[in-house]
């Protein structure tokens, strides 16, 4: 026996041990291309290290990142699932299922009630992997629910919309949801309580055009596209060429339609600050007396 024959099995485990690795370590940035391992890139918030892309991450994540530890999620009564008995390659029923397979949740909004760096906040988050973060009665019901825990416990609301618009499943039930959460917001404003929209990647149709765009104050995160339409049936209809960085974050704070374009690292402390500012430190004062007795 040679050399070689002693070196083979020690060869076939080092291939072996290969099988065993798993396929997702690596991201790539959908901006730059670059390779980034997936630790580097949680500990970056999904936020590419060698360009600076905000990549889409998941209602959970997005509560995590904002709301203190502890933060408590609020549940809904859900509607009747299918209500047109919608089909086209398949049946909505199945989309249904198969979305909420793949995320862990009913359906494309999750709330979750607690505090932002000690402020009294309550959460709505969209995901976008869900069929595409799309409005449906669902998530109508969901904001609804939203506003009313926030007057309950005397709350900001922050709205985190990340969503092609509404469900096309669910035909003109999804357009109702456009006034019923125009109501909800309207709830918050009446009850004297701050509204916050961050707008995130990407927010458009039916939500961009209604409570999405009715915030006190409206943040975005960077490069996010915001707008009603996609950017080339506005060409296309207008037959002009379209402004470099048409519908992005950046562009749409220069012309005023958002208020500050924040990196995601500094969310959670300018959220808050906004907070306090609104309230007149009224969250602040409320604690302070709690402790006190």
């Amino acid at each position: 026996m040679n050399w070689f024959s002693n070196l083979r099995p020690k060869i076939r485990a080092l291939v072996s041990r290969g099988h065993d690795v798993p396929d997702n370590l690596w991201i790539k940035c959908t901006s730059c291309g670059a390779m980034i391992f997936h630790r580097e890139l949680a500990a970056h918030l999904h936020v590419c290290t060698h360009c600076g892309y905000h990549m889409r991450i998941g209602a959970k994540q997005r509560l995590d990142l904002l709301l203190d530890p502890g933060w408590q999620r609020i549940e809904w009564p859900r509607p009747i699932v299918d209500p047109l008995k919608f089909r086209d390659r398949k049946r909505y029923s199945e989309r249904l299922r198969e979305n909420q397979t793949k995320t862990a949740e009913s359906d494309a909004l999750l709330v979750g009630q607690g505090s932002i760096d000690g402020q009294p906040a309550v959460v709505a988050a969209f995901d976008f992997q869900f069929m595409g973060g799309s409005m449906g009665m669902a998530v109508g019901d969901g904001l609804i629910a939203a506003a009313r825990e926030a007057v309950q416990h005397r709350a900001a609301l922050v709205a985190i919309p990340a969503s092609g618009g509404a469900r096309m499943q669910e035909g003109i039930l999804s357009l109702m949801q456009m006034p019923r959460t125009t109501i909800a917001v309207q709830m918050i404003k009446e009850a004297g309580l701050p509204y916050l929209v961050l707008l995130t990647d990407p927010t458009t149709g039916g939500v961009s055009a209604s409570f999405a765009m009715l915030g006190d104050v409206t943040l975005a995160e960077p490069g996010a596209v915001i707008g009603f339409a996609g950017a080339r049936v506005i060409q296309e209809t207008l037959r002009e060429k379209l402004p470099d960085g048409f519908q992005r974050a950046e562009y749409l704070e220069e012309h005023g339609m958002v208020d500050r374009v924040v990196p995601r690292g500094e969310l959670k402390a300018t959220i808050a600050r906004l907070i306090a500012l609104l309230t007149g430190g009224r969250a602040a004062r409320d604690t302070g007396a709690a402790q006190a007795s």
